[in-house]
């Protein structure tokens, strides 16, 4: 499953895939760095082994992201990385959320 079939909407950039909260958070890591070791996103997102693991797997599934399995210290390590189309889908949404906030009506904190 590509991430530019039915989770977004090209013409406001939303992505279901990426808005749940947890899939949100590992998007935002990843944007800010070329690659991560899977603990360290773990640690950062704050989830378990096997609750990253399944939010990996379906950002994986849409081409969002890409594992690099390495060794380091003779253990198996797993590197994760926004793919282009990723960064790309990530960087979308965040517009769109943007969006849908700047079109709220009334005063808020995040107005201009």
């Amino acid at each position: 499953m590509s991430g530019t079939d039915a989770s977004t909407d090209d013409s406001d950039g939303f992505d279901v895939i990426i808005h749940a909260p947890k899939r949100l958070m590992i998007c935002a890591f990843l944007d800010a760095v070329a690659e991560a070791e899977f603990a360290t996103v773990q640690e950062r997102v704050a989830v378990s082994a096997s609750v990253l693991s399944k939010h990996v797997a379906v950002l994986a599934e849409a081409g969002y992201v890409a594992q690099r399995k390495t060794v380091r210290d003779t253990r198996p390590r797993v590197q994760l990385r926004l793919t282009t189309e990723g960064r790309h889908a990530y960087r979308a949404h965040v517009a769109a959320l943007r969006a849908i906030v700047d079109a709220a009506p009334g005063e808020g904190p995040t107005r201009k």
